[in-house]
């Protein structure tokens, strides 16, 4: 049977928005790359943004919030703060807010464990100032919120890579460009109007790692970001929300440079996909219909705009959530007291390498030495949300299932595969995964066949082997009973 009707996956609800400059001070904490010989921020390449978006169904209901911050992360305490702000802001229970990052490297370090370090004193401050423009953005978002509709288009940008190279000369993995394994390349997009079909703004979701700038860069920056919005604004005349998609392996092919020219071209490059994907899109709240043959110089087949009926237009305009913990399994751990250790012990062979003039065996030791200390931070700041043994941490979920499409919130940094397996399962419906829901505590989630490979992302991450995988089941159910089909 031939299909006759193609559904533009759309969502219908209220929604608000509104955007603040966020950016921190020159000569704040910068250093979030080991091999990094500068602490300071010495400069501004492009600004950071806050982009609070307020979201409730059509006909009433409570406000739910979405905080999308141009940083890497924030530590537990910076967090809980920022979302508290928000839900003041926008008169909503915090536990309808949600906190997800652009994930920017060179966006600043600012977590407490960085105060002490040089530019770190700016660091207080600055979270200080940040919260309390989350809120009155909040406040600001929620008075703009109104009935519109969400159109979503999908392109294909090849700016993203696969980042888990096996250099065969050395038998060892490095994180860098990987020609041998396919990537992803979806780029998906949503139209923003108001009933009218006036168009609001722009939503840009796409999967790869903010690294295009790495440690000879010094200049604040949400790397290939900024361009990319600002290809979309120019031609389109209102915001775009940029939102990270599932990247735990995938990076820029062209990354980990230190000129901004680099990330502005990257950022051209996805803007222009995403602005196909937009021009691509039609007139909001209809669907495409076949309309029959006309015959010509060969028979056509035609198809015509199919405005929504009274059911298509029901069906869109269903909000569901549900926010919850997922409670995985930690991997085994070195003690605080022996991350301490192991940090004086790099420190000092820095210190030696150093005093002997060999600078690369000093940049060495020195990011070893910062592998650590981030260790240590991290295991301090999981406590309030482990199990009460110890073995378990809860992370955070969120999914939304807005008309036709999924929203999907999950704690952490999952491999792409959780985006391509959540989609499979529900192909009828648009599957928008968003990493970094939350406090930056667990690192990466990988696939239980990448374990015990010597890839990076092993190392970093306090989850066991096989956690992606109950995630993902946890997930699906969740989703499954939002559709009613659990």
């Amino acid at each position: 049977m031939s299909t006759t009707l193609v559904q533009v996956p759309t969502s219908r609800l209220r929604f608000g928005h509104r955007r603040a400059d966020v950016t921190p001070p020159v000569g704040i904490y910068h250093r979030m790359w080991g091999a990094a010989r500068h602490d300071r921020a010495e400069g501004v390449h492009r600004p950071l943004f806050v982009d609070v978006m307020t979201l409730a169904h059509r006909d009433g209901g409570p406000v739910h919030v979405r905080v999308q911050l141009d940083l890497v992360g924030l530590d537990r305490s910076g967090y809980e703060r920022v979302a508290a702000a928000a839900a003041e802001g926008a008169r909503t229970p915090v536990e309808l807010v949600t906190v997800t990052f652009s994930h920017s490297h060179s966006a600043g370090f600012l977590t407490a464990d960085r105060v002490p370090l040089p530019g770190g004193e700016l660091i207080p401050a600055y979270l200080d100032g940040l919260v309390e423009t989350v809120r009155t953005t909040a406040t600001a978002s929620r008075r703009n919120l109104k009935p519109s509709i969400l159109s979503y288009g999908f392109g294909r940008c090849s700016m993203a890579a696969n980042r888990d190279y096996r250099d065969s000369d050395r038998e060892i993995y490095c994180t860098g460009f990987n020609p041998d394994e396919a990537a992803p390349d979806l780029v998906t997009v949503a139209r923003i109007t108001d009933e009218a079909g006036k168009l609001r703004g722009t939503l840009l979701h796409y999967a790869c790692h903010p690294t295009t700038l790495a440690w000879d860069n010094r200049l604040l920056s949400p790397d290939f970001i900024g361009a990319a919005r600002e290809v979309v604004e120019r031609a389109t005349r209102k915001p775009c929300i940029f939102i990270l998609g599932a990247c735990g392996e995938l990076g820029p092919v062209d990354g980990f440079v230190g000129d901004p020219a680099v990330a502005d071209r990257n950022g051209r490059s996805l803007g222009y996909a995403g602005l196909s994907a937009l021009e691509t899109l039609p007139t909001p709240g209809v669907d495409r219909e076949y309309a029959g043959p006309i015959v010509s110089g060969a028979t056509i087949g035609t198809w015509r705009d199919a405005s929504h009926d009274a059911d298509r237009f029901a069906a869109t305009t269903v909000f569901r959530s549900v926010y919850q913990g997922c409670s995985l399994a930690l991997r085994s751990l070195p003690t605080t007291a022996e991350f301490g250790q192991e940090i004086l012990q790099w420190e000092a062979q820095e210190r030696e390498s150093l005093a002997a003039g060999d600078a690369v065996s000093a940049r060495d030791a020195g990011a070893r030495a910062e592998r650590a200390r981030r260790w240590l931070g991290r295991v301090d700041r999981m406590q309030p949300a482990l199990n009460k043994t110890g073995t378990h941490y809860s992370l955070l979920t969120a999914v939304w299932l807005m008309g036709d499409v999924f929203w999907v919130m999950c704690g952490g940094e999952p491999y792409h595969t959780l985006q391509e397996s959540l989609s499979a399962l529900f192909p009828d419906n648009p599957v928008l995964v968003s990493p970094l829901l939350g406090p930056m505590d667990v690192a990466y989630l990988l696939p239980s066949d990448r374990y015990g490979m010597g890839l990076y992302q092993e190392e970093p991450s306090a989850l066991a082997q096989g956690c992606l995988e109950v995630l993902g089941t946890r997930l699906y159910s969740t989703m499954s009973a939002l559709t009613g089909d659990a």
